[in-house]
């Protein structure tokens, strides 16, 4: 592919972003020096357009292409929010904040794509107009949905949405894809028992609401075993049990279980909903307590159309020569989902080789990845809006 050796001679440049980036990391919506970086480069890139505070901290760059006869629209999206999470990589370029870190490889995601916004204002060897989308907050606070909230697809006409993540354990800078759903709706549901506290040497004088929350969590799995077909894919957990004591030998009058549900499709998602809070309510009725259940519906399915699938396969395939296309669909959820349900689009996974999974203490973006992601990105739009 023409853009490899471009991005390879790139490479340092992209870097020493990235690695900026990852010493500085920010939360969720405040990611103001991100941000402003992010805006500052575009500009200086050449790009026609700039625009801040789109979804409250979000950057958007317009690259036109030489012409625009066809008048198609693509957006090209990275995250760029960090992690509550205390380093332990022992890098030079490590957090300076302690308890933030680029844990998610989100510092490369935007690095990658400011990479290839580069290249594509050098070039604009294309028909149409690119959007690069710098999102906040996709580590649970929804930034994907704000943006587009705030108008992110009428206002620049976007057509279709492509977006992609690294992946430890894919073999670096190779890709994995496929159509339909791609990860899962992301719920959380906390559950509030009430019973009568007491002394722990008369449980017969209390309602042991300890006991009770025991019997919820195991009874809870039984929503997954027992009431979703078992060819369909759907995970109960149970993280977090909180009392309103911590004596040794006080039964609490109320204990607070927290988890999450997850789901593929739209049907399991409301049985999901249903199945843990009737278990949860029976459960406790049945035990002399009361239980009462809040559901909150988190991020929706992340599903690839298939047709946009084929093209972003098409384009990693020529950046790696394979693509896995066999890849099993994933449980974690992405605010990704938010724009997919406006527009077309796919979400594509590059390797991130054989390092700590996302999310660890230990984990790093690998730079080595850089080139095949940024030719992936600008590569989607060279392929989805070729010039005359």
């Amino acid at each position: 592919m023409p853009v490899k050796n471009r991005f390879a001679e790139l490479l340092p440049e992209i870097t020493a972003w990235r690695r900026d980036f990852h010493e500085n990391p920010e939360l969720l919506y405040d990611v103001h020096r991100t941000a402003g970086k992010v805006a500052e480069l575009l500009r200086e890139f050449g790009c026609d357009e700039v625009t801040e505070g789109i979804g409250q901290t979000g950057v958007v760059g317009v690259i036109r292409g030489k012409t625009d006869t066809k008048g198609r629209v693509v957006g090209l999206r990275a995250d760029m929010d960090a992690l509550p999470i205390i380093e332990q990589t022992g890098l030079e370029y490590a957090s300076k904040t302690p308890g933030k870190m680029h844990a998610c490889g989100h510092d490369g995601h935007t690095a990658m794509l400011l990479g290839a916004a580069k290249y594509l204002a050098e070039t604009r060897n294309f028909d149409g107009t690119a959007i690069v989308i710098f999102q906040p907050a996709e580590e649970g606070g929804a930034g994907g949905e704000a943006m587009i909230k705030d108008g992110l697809a009428e206002r620049w006409g976007i057509n279709e949405f492509y977006g992609m993540h690294n992946m430890p354990g894919i073999p670096t800078g190779q890709f994995a894809i496929k159509p339909g759903a791609m990860m899962a709706a992301a719920d959380q549901f906390e559950i509030t028992v009430t019973g009568k506290g007491g002394h722990a040497a008369k449980p017969h004088e209390c309602i042991d609401t300890t006991l009770t929350a025991a019997q919820i969590i195991v009874a809870v799995q039984s929503v997954v075993s027992r009431n979703i077909d078992p060819l369909k894919n759907a995970v109960v957990s149970v993280c977090v049990v909180q009392t309103d004591s911590t004596a040794h030998n006080v039964i609490p009058q109320v204990v607070t279980l927290k988890g999450t549900a997850r789901s593929l499709a739209p049907e399991v998602r409301d049985q999901l909903q249903e199945g843990i809070t009737r278990v949860a309510t029976n459960i406790a009725a049945a035990m002399g307590a009361s239980a009462e259940v809040d559901y909150q519906r988190g991020y929706p399915v992340t599903m690839n159309n298939d047709e946009a699938t084929g093209w972003a396969a098409d384009v990693a395939r020529e950046i790696a020569g394979e693509v896995n296309l066999d890849m099993q669909p994933m449980m974690g959820g992405e605010d990704f989902s938010y724009m997919l349900n406006e527009r077309p689009g796919a979400y594509i996974f590059v390797g991130n080789g054989d390092t700590a999974m996302v999310h660890h203490p230990a984990y790093n973006f690998n730079d080595d990845a850089i080139p095949a992601g940024s030719s992936w990105y600008a590569g989607m739009i060279e392929a989805r809006m070729p010039a005359a």
